[in-house]
């Protein structure tokens, strides 16, 4: 590895650990080895940053924010918690399987596993609390599930892949579409065995009618995922159309269907998206940039060389690119690792001829499970937060949760057809 790599990623380390905030430490590394090697005038670096956000697929992520913002607002999560409540009744650990699936079907509108926490864990978390399950628990329950939100179309996540990557975001929100569910009936299982261990209560039993009703009253939030799923699998739109498809059927729904937002309320989710956009968007430029410095040194290059001599094995390149990336996921947000990490890995997939769309899925459920393993966890420290928990008190049963979603990756590693089914189906 050539001296202005191991400058960058040296100073980007330092910075890390110094806890400098990750968008400032990518710069600060970028600016450093451009300033110490001379590779490029100093301009280069306003052009990178600006570059690496210049995409109109990333203008999905500002609309889906705001989608899942009004949504929000328009009482869809109070809708959907309901709807669960009334499916799954007084079984033996059923608001632990309530969570699971509010946060599932609340994925399927946001794409963001902090969206998902907020919204679920704030009205879940303490009615769980009152009906006797440990915080730490619930806290990883709700942390884990909101996490699926990375993988269950439309995902944020894999907005920014694809976009880095060139590959089809319609056929990566297809791919998820199985391994979320995967996820998710694994989760539930996890749940199902501790909290009937414990004893943990159900909900109210609700009678038919009731379930009608709520059925009925959250259909309009369950033809969300329909929309923009089946939109872009027909080809009616693209995955940037269907985020604006999916903001003016929000607003449709709460100003003229449910009569619920205000002008006020429409400008506070405005003021939300724009704070939660602009994070976003710093990080990618900023990693937009680091990934222009690692490959102007040739870094994948150097990367894929010494792989491919090290095996010839499909199956060894993706075990080791999936522990390079639980380990990244514990201490880096997820959007900074995609723009890194893959200029990096695109050369290793041509090579051994892995499918982009396969590795994405592969991509963000890794993600998923760093998002919940300390120290940084950013879902689990979320669902903590609320709680008003340490992250210590929930380890015991995190460990089982983990284990569970980790199963499930190893499974649409070694099975991509898994993957792979619904996104040929768009061929």
């Amino acid at each position: 590895m050539t001296a202005g790599a191991l400058t960058l990623l040296g100073v980007f380390g330092l910075a890390i650990l110094i806890n400098i905030p990750i968008a400032f430490s990518l710069i600060l590394a970028a600016l450093v080895y451009l300033l110490v090697f001379g590779a490029a005038p100093m301009m280069v670096s306003a052009q990178q940053f600006v570059g690496g956000m210049d995409s109109f697929t990333l203008l999905a992520i500002p609309l889906f924010i705001l989608a899942a913002q009004l949504m929000n607002s328009a009482g869809l999560t109070k809708r959907i918690v309901h709807l669960c409540m009334s499916l799954v009744g007084d079984i033996r650990g059923g608001l632990a399987v309530v969570a699971v699936m509010a946060c599932m079907l609340f994925g399927a509108l946001s794409g963001s596993g902090v969206a998902d926490v907020i919204a679920i864990g704030s009205m879940l978390l303490p009615a769980m609390h009152k009906n006797g399950y440990h915080k730490g628990f619930s806290s990883a329950l709700v942390g884990c599930a909101s996490s699926f939100g990375t993988v269950i179309p439309p995902s944020i996540v894999m907005i920014v892949y694809g976009t880095t990557s060139n590959t089809s975001v319609g056929k990566l929100f297809m791919g998820g579409v199985i391994p979320g569910l995967l996820l998710t009936l694994s989760l539930v299982g996890v749940a199902l065995y501790i909290s009937r261990k414990h004893g943990w209560a159900g909900v109210k039993s609700s009678d038919p009618a009731e379930r009608r009703r709520a059925v009925i009253d959250a259909l309009p939030a369950l033809m969300v995922p329909v929309l923009i799923i089946g939109g872009i699998r027909f080809g009616v739109f693209t995955p940037t159309e269907a985020a604006a498809s999916a903001i003016l059927y929000a607003l449709v729904l709460g100003v003229v269907l449910y009569r619920c937002l205000s002008l006020r309320d429409i400008l506070n989710c405005v003021i939300a998206t724009a704070e939660t956009s602009a994070a976003i968007l710093v990080i990618i430029g900023a990693a937009g940039l680091f990934a222009w410095g690692l490959t102007y040194e040739q870094v994948p290059q150097a990367i894929a060389g010494t792989i491919g001599n090290w095996t010839d094995s499909t199956h060894s390149v993706l075990l080791l690119l999936t522990a390079v990336l639980l380990v990244l996921g514990t201490f880096m947000e997820s959007i900074a690792i995609i723009i890194i990490i893959t200029p990096i890995v695109m050369p290793l997939l041509s090579q051994y001829g892995i499918d982009p769309v396969h590795f994405g899925v592969l991509l963000t459920v890794n993600l998923a499970i760093g998002a919940n393993t300390p120290p940084l966890g950013i879902d689990l420290m979320a669902a903590c937060r609320i709680s008003g928990i340490s992250v210590m008190e929930t380890l015991r049963p995190l460990s089982l949760m983990l284990m569970s979603m980790l199963a499930v990756l190893m499974l649409i590693t070694f099975v991509p057809d898994i993957v792979l089914f619904l996104p040929n189906l768009m061929e």
